[in-house]
């Protein structure tokens, strides 16, 4: 399908995500790790672009100097597999305005990508199908396929099998974004070196408590009865996970993030009648994100940071992703924005924002 005339400009929203927690499992024969994680996409957001017009090739567009123009950047990755897919011709332009960090371990670049996908379809008057959609985006990048889900999220394998969990309520948050870039390959080299040098204690005796396995009901993730299920790889099944000699900490998350969702999943109402909401349960769950360890001696600062969040108030903090970007997770809006100004005269780059349900998330996707 050829496109003689230039498209109009198709302009959506591209949501961050932060990481509810983040285990590293065992390196896989593919080379890449596997993962347990949950992602929680919020309102912070970059804007995309994207129009097709006559002629051929794919060009992009950012006043980000940091942004790449090129082959690697996500976004003209997806598009030559979605054009390819689509059987369409064209020369697609995209334009990104940038709000969120590069290299921030918030998904930027994963959520532009998945983003340019939505608007190019739009802009071409084609789509794909769900299944497609997911295979291409789980090919360009491992945290890709979130985004097609939004709101609360498992993540397992290398982080792009994901399962819509019921979705947690709206929560007040401060996103910090401290001046320094963290790369993720660099991040897990480092985590693998620790692990390697025996600084992290490996369990080898057989997998405990396999009695506490929670079922998997399958690739749709849900009860028979139709409600999503907490498909969370738990001790029994740790074994797929980690290495051979298992892994505790694996398995700690395993029993930590299966009791923090078998409380979301128990039938008590979100924030009626309970003193907390149950996104602080993460506190007493004991999750944590794994590259704190490595990256926290690199950047002493990014340590400063969650301890600042903390002292702001914060009824949890953490890294997101590799880094650098941390949050924190506020009692109310009110909290957040105190929180985020204090953080701000202290001279850290502090944003308040509020994590975004499902629904939500893809009814301001649309940028109008």
């Amino acid at each position: 399908m050829a496109y003689n005339l230039a498209s109009m400009l198709v302009t959506v929203r591209s949501f961050a995500k932060i990481n509810l927690g983040l285990y590293i499992g065992r390196l896989r024969e593919d080379g890449f790790h596997e993962l347990l994680t949950a992602y929680q996409t919020i309102g912070l957001h970059d804007l995309i672009g994207v129009s097709v017009g006559r002629g051929s090739g794919i060009e992009i567009r950012c006043k980000d100097p940091k942004v790449p123009k090129d082959e690697s950047n996500t976004c003209y990755r997806i598009v030559d597999k979605a054009m390819q897919a689509l059987n369409a011709k064209g020369r697609v332009v995209i334009e990104i305005e940038k709000d969120l960090p590069v290299q921030g371990g918030l998904g930027g670049a994963s959520a532009n990508a998945v983003a340019t996908l939505l608007a190019l379809e739009r802009a071409l008057r084609k789509s794909l199908p769900a299944v497609e959609r997911l295979r291409i985006t789980a090919e360009v990048g491992s945290d890709l396929p979130l985004f097609l889900v939004g709101g609360t999220v498992l993540g397992v394998g290398r982080g792009e099998q994901v399962y819509p969990l019921q979705d947690l309520p709206a929560m007040a948050c401060v996103v910090m974004t401290p001046q320094v870039g963290v790369s993720t390959p660099k991040a897990f080299a480092e985590w693998d070196r620790l692990c390697g040098a025996g600084t992290l204690a490996r369990e080898t005796s057989p997998v405990p408590n396999a009695s506490r396995r929670v079922e998997s009901s399958g690739p749709a993730g849900l009860h028979p009865a139709g409600q999503p299920r907490a498909a969370v790889p738990t001790p029994a099944d740790a074994s797929k996970l980690t290495l051979p000699t298992a892994s505790d900490r694996m398995i700690e998350l395993g029993q930590g993030l299966s009791a923090w969702l078998g409380e979301m999943y128990s039938g008590a109402p979100f924030g009626r009648g309970r003193a907390e909401n149950p996104l602080l349960a993460l506190v007493r769950a004991g999750i944590k994100n794994d590259f704190e360890e490595v990256v926290f001696p690199e950047y002493p600062e990014l340590s400063e940071g969650k301890c600042a969040l903390e002292r702001a108030g914060a009824k949890y903090a953490s890294l997101s992703g590799s880094g650098s970007a941390l949050y924190g997770l506020f009692a109310s809006k009110e909290a957040a924005r105190a929180a985020a100004a204090k953080l701000r005269r202290q001279g850290w780059a502090a944003q308040s924002t509020v994590t975004l349900r499902r629904r939500e998330y893809w009814k301001r996707i649309l940028a109008g």
